[in-house]
C-alpha cells in the first residue's frame, strides 16, 4: 500500500527532472500550468501520502493508529504510541502538502534551462495506473486487495485469521479523531512554516537548522566513515589469521559472559563399557585423528590433508548410520565423494611449496608467540564447542517440534522419510532458498575461474605427460603427442560402462526419497558424480566433443521448476508451495504416494546437478587453458627458431 503511492510519487519526481531540467524544488514552482495532467497525478499521490480520505493511504493510517491505540503493554513508550504516531502523520501531511503548494502552485519558474512540458504518453503510464489503484484500493478495499492481504496474511500466520473489517467507514471513532487532528496539525504546521521552509529549503525556521535531513544525514555519513576508518586502522589486517583471531575471541567473550548467568554441567554415570561403545569411541578417535592430521599437513602436504579430511568426512557419514540416520549418511557419503573430487582437481593448480625462507630472528620470535596465541585461542574454542555440546546433550528433554514432524508427515504429506518430507513439504521455502544459493555459488565460481591465472609453477607438463611424450619419441613410427594424454583408457571404459548404471542409482535415490533413505539433493549428487567420473577418466575436451552439457541451463532449469511447483497453489488459493498428495494403485508397483512435491524435488535435483558440474567444467577448463598456453609457447619457440635460421 505504501509502496504503490511512493512509487507513483518517484516516477513524478523522475518526470518533472526530465522534463523541467531540474527536481531542486527551489527552482520549481507553478508546474501545474505547464504540465497539469503529470502535477494532477502527483497531487492525488501526495494526497494518499498524507492520508486523505478515499485514498489508500487513509485505510493504512486508520490501521497504524487503530494498532498503536490498542496497545496493552503499560510501558511508557506503549503509553505514547497513539500521540507519536499522530505526530508521524500529521509531518506526512506537512511534507505532502509543501511537495504540492511549492512545486505546482505559485509563479512560473523562471530558472530552468528549459520550458516544462507534459512527458510521452507511455513515460506517464505507470503512474496512472499506480494513482488509479490508489483510488480503487481507497474506495473499494475489501474487493481490491482483500483476497491478496488475506492470503499473505495466512501465509505468515500459519492459521486463519480472525474476523476484521476491511472498509472504507468503521463510523466515528477515535482512529478517525486522530486522522483528524494528524490532518489538521500538518495543515498547520505548513500554514505556520512553509512560508520560512521555501524562502530555505535547505535551512530551517526558528533555529531548528539542525534539523535539517540533509545536514542530519551528511554528518552521520562522515561520523560513520571515520568510525570505519578507525575500525579498519585499528583491527584490519590484510591476512585471514588476525581476522579469524577477533572472531573466536569474541565467540569466547560471549560464551563467558553466557556462562556466568549460569551453565550447569551434569556428568554421567560412570559404567563399564561395552564392546559396541568401543567400537564408536574408536570410530570418533580415528575421525578425530585424521581431522588432526589434516589440519596439521594443509600446508605442506595438500594431497595428504585432502585424503585425511576425506577420512574425518568417512567417519561423519559412519556416525549418522551408527545413530540410525541413514538419509544423512547418504547425503554426507555423497557430497564427501564430491568435494573429495573437487578439491583434488583443484589441487593441481595452486603454487608448489615455497623454498625456505630465511627471516630474522625478531621476525621467528614475533611469529613463534603468534603460533602459541593462535594455538590457545584454537583449544580454548574447541573445547567451549565441545562443553557447548555436552551440555546440550545432557539437558533435561525439553518438548520439541520433532514430535509435530514425526506425526505429520506421513499424515499431511504422505511421506514416511520426515527428513525428506520436512526438506520439501514443511520446510521447503527454506530449501528453496538454499537451491538459489547454491546455484549462484556455482556461478560465482565460473566467474571467478574465467578470471583465474595459474601459478607458473603449476603451469609445467606433469611426469606422466613427459613420459609419454619421450616414449612417443623413443618408438620407431610415433611422433610426440601422438599419446593422448588427459586421459586413462582402462578407467575410462569403465566408467563409461558405470555412466547408465549411476543414473539408475540418482534415479532410483530419487523416487524413493519420499518414504526411503534418498531424495532430490541426494540424487543430484549421485548424478554429478557420474559427469565427474567421465571428466576424469577420458578428459574435458574427450567428454564435450560426445557429450553437450550446458549447466547453467541446468541451473535456470530447476530453479523454474522448483518457482513452478510452488506458483500452482495459487491456482487453487492456497500459500506458495503448498503441496497435495495422493495415493493411487500402479501396476507392478502396487500403492504408491503421488505428491507434488516431486516436482519440487526434481528441480532439487537438476539445480545441485548443474551447480556441481558448473563448477567441474570450470576447474576441467584450467586444464584446456594450460593447453593452449603450451601451444602457444610452442609456436613462439618455432617462429623464433625460423627466424634464427633465416638469419
Amino acid at each position: 500500500n505504501h509502496a504503490t503511492f511512493k512509487a507513483s510519487l518517484f516516477m513524478a519526481a523522475g518526470i518533472i527532472d526530465h522534463e523541467a531540467g531540474s527536481r531542486d524544488m527551489r527552482k520549481l514552482s507553478g508546474l501545474i500550468r505547464f504540465m497539469p495532467i503529470t502535477a494532477t497525478l502527483a497531487m492525488v499521490a501526495a494526497a494518499a501520502m498524507a492520508g486523505v480520505p478515499l485514498l489508500n493511504g487513509f485505510l493504512s493510517k486508520e490501521m497504524f493508529l487503530a494498532e498503536a491505540l490498542a496497545s496493552t503493554q503499560t510501558s511508557a513508550l506503549n503509553q505514547a504510541l497513539p500521540v507519536l504516531a499522530t505526530l508521524a502523520s500529521a509531518f506526512s501531511v506537512l511534507y505532502s502538502l509543501r511537495f504540492i503548494h511549492s512545486t505546482f502552485f505559485g509563479p512560473p519558474p523562471t530558472e530552468l534551462d528549459r520550458v516544462p512540458h507534459e512527458p510521452p504518453a507511455w513515460m506517464r503510464r505507470p503512474v496512472e495506473v499506480l494513482v488509479a489503484l490508489c483510488l480503487l484500493v481507497g474506495i473499494f478495499p475489501a474487493i481490491t486487495v482483500g483476497p491478496f492481504l488475506r492470503s499473505a496474511a495466512v501465509t505468515m500466520l500459519g492459521f486463519d485469521l480472525p474476523q476484521y473489517s476491511l472498509a472504507l467507514w468503521h463510523g466515528f471513532n477515535l482512529p478517525l479523531l486522530l486522522s483528524v487532528i494528524a490532518m489538521a496539525g500538518g495543515i498547520g504546521l505548513y500554514v505556520v512554516f512553509g512560508k520560512a521552509l521555501n524562502a530555505n529549503p535547505r535551512g530551517g525556521p526558528w533555529g531548528m537548522k539542525r534539523l535539517n535531513g540533509g545536514y542530519l544525514f551528511e554528518r552521520s555519513q562522515v561520523i560513520l566513515m571515520d568510525l570505519s576508518q578507525w575500525i579498519v586502522r585499528h583491527l584490519g589486517a590484510q591476512r585471514l589469521q588476525p581476522q579469524l583471531r577477533l572472531i573466536l575471541l569474541t565467540a569466547l567473550l560471549s560464551a563467558a559472559v553466557a556462562a556466568a548467568g549460569g551453565f550447569v554441567l551434569t556428568w554421567p554415570e560412570f559404567r563399564v563399557p561395552q564392546a559396541h561403545n568401543l567400537a564408536f569411541a574408536a570410530l570418533w578417535l580415528a575421525g578425530g585423528a585424521c581431522a588432526l592430521a589434516a589440519a596439521w599437513q594443509a600446508k605442506y602436504h595438500r594431497l595428504a590433508a585432502v585424503i585425511l579430511m576425506g577420512g574425518a568426512g568417512l567417519a561423519s557419514c559412519l556416525t549418522f548410520v551408527w545413530l540410525s540416520a541413514p538419509d544423512l549418511a547418504l547425503t554426507q557419503l555423497v557430497v564427501e565423494v564430491v568435494t573429495t573430487v573437487l578439491l583434488l582437481l583443484g589441487l593441481r593448480w595452486l603454487p608448489k611449496r615455497l623454498a625456505e625462507i630465511h627471516v630474522p630472528e625478531s621476525e621467528q620470535r614475533r611469529a613463534r608467540w603468534r603460533r602459541r596465541l593462535d594455538r590457545g585461542i584454537a583449544v580454548c574454542a574447541g573445547a567451549g564447542v565441545a562443553l557447548i555440546a555436552w551440555a546440550v546433550m545432557v539437558r533435561p528433554p525439553v518438548e520439541g517440534v520433532s514430535r509435530f514432524f514425526v506425526e505429520k508427515a506421513y499424515e499431511e504429506a504422505g511421506g514416511r522419510n520426515v527428513v525428506n518430507v520436512i526438506l520439501v513439504d514443511f520446510r521447503a521455502f527454506d530449501t528453496f532458498g538454499e537451491i538459489t544459493v547454491l546455484g549462484v555459488v556455482g556461478l560465482t565460481v565460473l566467474a571467478l575461474l574465467r578470471r583465474f591465472r595459474p601459478a607458473s609453477d603449476s603451469l609445467s607438463q606433469p611426469m606422466q605427460k613427459r613420459v609419454q611424450d619421450a616414449s612417443d619419441r623413443a618408438r620407431e613410427g610415433r611422433t610426440e603427442g601422438d599419446t593422448l594424454s588427459d586421459t586413462m583408457m582402462i578407467p575410462g571404459v569403465v566408467m563409461r560402462w558405470l555412466f547408465p548404471f549411476i543414473i539408475l542409482l540418482a534415479v532410483h535415490l530419487f523416487l524413493r526419497g519420499h518414504d526411503l533413505p534418498g531424495g532430490g539433493f541426494a540424487a543430484g549428487v549421485a548424478l554429478s558424480i557420474a559427469f565427474i567420473l567421465q571428466y576424469m577418466s577420458s578428459g574435458a575436451r574427450w567428454v564435450e566433443e560426445r557429450l553437450e552439457i550446458r549447466p547453467i541451463i541446468w541451473i535456470g532449469v530447476g530453479l523454474l521448476l522448483a518457482a513452478l511447483s510452488g506458483a500452482v497453489g495459487w491456482i487453487f488459493d492456497q500459500p506458495f508451495l503448498t503441496t497435495y498428495f495422493q495415493y493411487a494403485d500402479l501396476p507392478l508397483l502396487g500403492r504408491v504416494p503421488l505428491a507434488s512435491a516431486v516436482l519440487f524435488d526434481l528441480g532439487v535435483v537438476v539445480l545441485v546437478v548443474g551447480a556441481t558440474v558448473l563448477v567441474l567444467v570450470a576447474l576441467a577448463h584450467q586444464s584446456l587453458r594450460r593447453a593452449r598456453i603450451e601451444e602457444a609457447e610452442a609456436e613462439a619457440e618455432a617462429e623464433a627458431e625460423q627466424k634464427g635460421g633465416a638469419q
